[in-house]
């Protein structure tokens, strides 16, 4: 929901830095892949108890993916590859993230599970409607908005994070919103598979 009507406060930023990227010769995919090193790297931190690092790299790493894209589109370069390593690259982050946790509190891992079993089912959705519709948005497939898009995710990671007295409760709400999604986009994709 915050990536579909959020962006628009960001994008003046992720234009500058796309710019300077550009004058620099860096090109998009090579963002991809500092953002998705980057990223993974946050689990390695949470496992190490270094949970501020730990947050500061993730949101770094979300920042560079929503870069990738602007310089993509800036430079008229977007491609299919792209879009798979791009899409890949983020549930390798959040799969970091949420074995960063399972590692650090391993009482946790069966929900942790769960909570990977329900983004394995929104994105399954996410990305079923988005190859079987003709419809296109400004990526290169149609982009299903929904309840729990990466910056809730984010949000989400980053209260588990920062509070493991809370952790059991905010993996139940995270898992709860997750379904929810996916609910929202399975009512949506009826109408417009019909």
């Amino acid at each position: 929901m915050l990536d579909t009507y959020g962006r628009k406060y960001i994008q003046p930023l992720l234009d500058w830095t796309a710019k300077k990227c550009i004058a620099a010769n860096i090109t998009a995919t090579q963002v991809t892949w500092i953002a998705f090193v980057v990223g993974v790297s946050s689990g390695v931190l949470i496992y190490l108890d270094h949970i501020y690092a730990a947050v500061l790299i993730l949101w770094f790493s979300g920042f560079l993916d929503a870069l990738d894209g602007t310089i993509a589109r800036q430079t008229q370069q977007s491609t299919s590859w792209g879009t798979l390593l791009d899409i890949s690259f983020d549930r390798l982050v959040e799969l970091s993230v949420i074995m960063g946790l399972a590692l650090r509190y391993p009482e946790m891992q069966i929900w942790l599970l769960l909570l990977t079993a329900s983004i394995v089912l929104a994105m399954t959705v996410f990305l079923t409607v988005g190859a079987l519709t003709e419809k296109r948005g400004m990526k290169s497939f149609y982009y299903q908005a929904g309840l729990a898009e990466r910056t809730e995710g984010f949000i989400l990671f980053t209260v588990m994070m920062l509070f493991p007295q809370w952790l059991l409760w905010s993996t139940l709400f995270f898992i709860g919103v997750e379904w929810f999604t996916t609910g929202q986009r399975l009512h949506e994709a009826k109408k417009i598979l019909k």
